[in-house]
């Protein structure tokens, strides 16, 4: 639930600023993240486990330390 929070935060705010996500940080993947959002919301059977794991692992570090330099700022 929480990645299914994350990602809709993640599309309201890319619709009210848009492309204020990519252009400050574009080296992470917010078509992904946001993605992920409706794989979890449309697919939760299909999900694969491991898959996750590698989003939790490789991914997300980088969504997180994105968005709390934008809390900051």
């Amino acid at each position: 639930m929480q990645f299914l929070a994350a990602g809709e935060s993640l599309k309201r705010l890319d619709r009210l600023y848009p492309g204020l996500l990519q252009n400050r940080y574009p080296h992470v993947d917010w078509k992904g993240a946001m993605g992920f959002r409706d794989v979890i919301a449309h697919q939760y059977f299909d999900l694969d486990v491991e898959q996750v794991l590698v989003i939790c692992e490789q991914s997300l570090p980088d969504v997180i330390a994105a968005i709390q330099d934008l809390l900051r700022d």
